[in-house]
Order: structure tokens, then sequence, then C-alpha cells
């Protein structure tokens, strides 16, 4: 039981790194691609080009439709995830550079934290507390030391504060609801059900500044859709779901510092040696909250049971099995 744990745990991980790594990088190409494109079209038009590819997943594989109840949780992931993220970095970085959006950023594991506990009913203990807010401290003073941070807080930095809202408030009601649906269901019908909002939202953008910009800028609109916008949530909402919200999410305290690692070889932006100091703490602390217990809520220990009950069921397609942490439909 023990090994079979551990290896669930290990899976999470993984996965809940997979998608940090995928959103490590949408800071610098949304810098490079509101650089010449409208930060509305960037932000609403990626959503709508991830729907269509949500489309054509969801008809592939044949997903049932949600309930009532899981459209209106489906709501609150569209909400933080599919257009207050996207829409309020599009606009921070207009005039700020992506690795002052990291330092904003860096909060967002423990604002998931919270939202996880709001949420998804999820209880982390004392200890847990103790190293993701080490690992905050950590990677603030090597971005303030190493001068990523300046000035006075700024409109930009206030777009930022509301994008890690919204966004913590995002990945914790996904990563809940994927035990119901699975991470790539999740953010398929949250794409799909924006579709009233981001649609029109980018045909305005359009009309009033029509989309002309060079490769590059096209080039970094494209991972913002497929990856950012898309893949990256199929492995990040199904090692939340795994391994829980609270503790999965603290893997994102890496996150700041591959963005300014980012920043530094596509914008040419400084990163000093301390950067190589500063990651090996802040993962100290990522391996510190992952060896901290947590005390599931008592409808997860009763679904998980239920689970355990079906494991008999005729077995999916192994392609299936590594997109989605889906559970039988009751």
């Amino acid at each position: 039981m023990r090994d079979k744990s551990s290896a669930t745990a290990t899976g999470a991980i993984t996965l809940g790194a997979l998608g940090v790594l995928g959103f490590s990088l949408s800071l610098p190409f949304t810098r490079v691609a509101v650089h010449e494109l409208d930060p509305w079209f960037v932000a609403f038009g990626r959503a709508v080009g991830a729907a269509a590819l949500a489309w054509v997943f969801l008809s592939c594989t044949g997903a049932p439709r949600p309930t009532r109840a899981q459209w209106k949780r489906l709501a609150v992931v569209a909400l933080g995830v599919v257009a207050g993220f996207p829409l309020f970095t599009s606009l921070a970085l207009t005039t700020q550079s992506s690795s002052h959006g990291a330092v904003v950023v860096t909060v967002l594991p423990a604002m998931t934290a919270v939202f996880a506990v709001l949420r998804a009913g999820e209880r982390p203990p004392a200890l847990f507390w103790v190293a993701s807010g080490g690992g905050v401290i950590a990677v603030l003073t090597f971005l303030i030391s190493s001068g990523a941070v300046g000035g006075a807080l700024s409109t930009a930095d206030l777009y930022l504060l509301v994008a890690v809202i919204l966004c913590g408030l995002g990945y914790a009601e996904g990563g809940a609801l994927s035990r119901e649906l699975g991470g790539a269901r999740t953010i398929c019908w949250s794409l799909l059900l924006a579709l009233p909002v981001t649609v029109p939202a980018t045909l305005i953008a359009a009309v009033i500044h029509p989309p002309r910009a060079g490769a590059a800028a096209w080039a970094a609109f494209g991972y913002l859709t497929a990856i950012s916008m898309f893949l990256a949530f199929f492995a990040w909402y199904a090692g939340l779901a795994r391994g829980g919200v609270a503790k999965v999410g603290q893997v994102q305290l890496v996150q700041p510092v591959l963005t300014l690692l980012w920043s530094a070889l596509l914008l040419g932006e400084t990163v000093t040696p301390a950067s190589i100091a500063a990651a090996a703490i802040v993962l100290a602390c990522v391996v510190l909250t992952q060896r901290t217990r947590q005390a599931a809520p008592a409808k997860d220990q009763a679904g998980a049971s239920s689970r355990d009950c079906t494991a008999a069921a005729p077995a999916r397609a192994p392609w299936r099995r590594q997109l989605s942490s889906d559970s039988p439909r009751r």
C-alpha cells in the first residue's frame, strides 16, 4: 500500500512539474506577444484558439457533458484561468518586464493553498505552511536582490496582483473539480464555457487594433494558445487532483526562477549567478512540502474508496489514462 501511495505521489508531482514547466514560459511569451499585438487580443484570442483544440479533444474522446453543479464550478475555473489571469497579465506586461511579473507570481503557490482550504476543503499541516513560506521568502529575496523589483506599486503591479488572486482561485477549483472530471476535461469544458465572452472580446479587439505582427509575436501567441492555455493544464490539473491542490501547488515555487531564466534567454534580461543558489533553496522547500502529511477531507476519502472499489472496471486506452485522471461517472 505504501509503495502504491508513493508511486501516486511521485506521479502527481511529476505531472505538476510538467504543468509548471509549460507555465513558466507564459510571462516571457506574453511579453513578446503584447509587444506587437493588442493585449486584449492576446488574452482572449488564445482562449478562443485553445477552445477549438478543446472541442476536437472532447469530440474525439466522446466526453459526457458535465452536470449542472459541475457547470457552475467550471464557471469559476473559466473566470480564474481562462479569462482573469491571461487578461491581467497581458495588460500588466505591456509596461512591465516578465521578470518583474515573476516577483508577483511568487505568491501564487500560497494563494493556491489558501483557496485549496476555502474551495477544496484541504487542511495542510503547520509544517507545510512553514516550508511554503520559506520558499516564497527565498524567491522574493533572490528576485529583489537581483534587481527585478524596483519602484513604487504601479497599475501594472495591481493588474498582476489581481491576476494572481484569480489564478489561485482557478487552480484550486480546477484541481478539486478534476477529481470528478479529470484534468483534461476540466480545462476543455472551461474553455468552451467561456466562448460567449472570449469570442466577442477577440473580435472587438481585432477590429479596434487589427492584429499585425512579426513571426516572433505570432509564435509566442501560438505557444500561449497550445501550451499555456491548453496542454499544460492537462498535466497540471491531473497532478493537483491526484496529489492535492495545496501540496502539488507548491511546485509553483520553482516557476519564478524558471521564468527569470527564460526571460534572460529569450528577452536578454540579466540573471545573476545567485539564481543557482536561489533555485537550490526553492527546490529544498518544495521537497519539504512534499514530505508533510495532509489530512484529506471526508468527502475526498469517500471518493477515493469508491474509486478503489471500481478499480476492476474495464481499463481505458493508455493514452487516455495519461491525458486525464478521470474517475468513473456515477
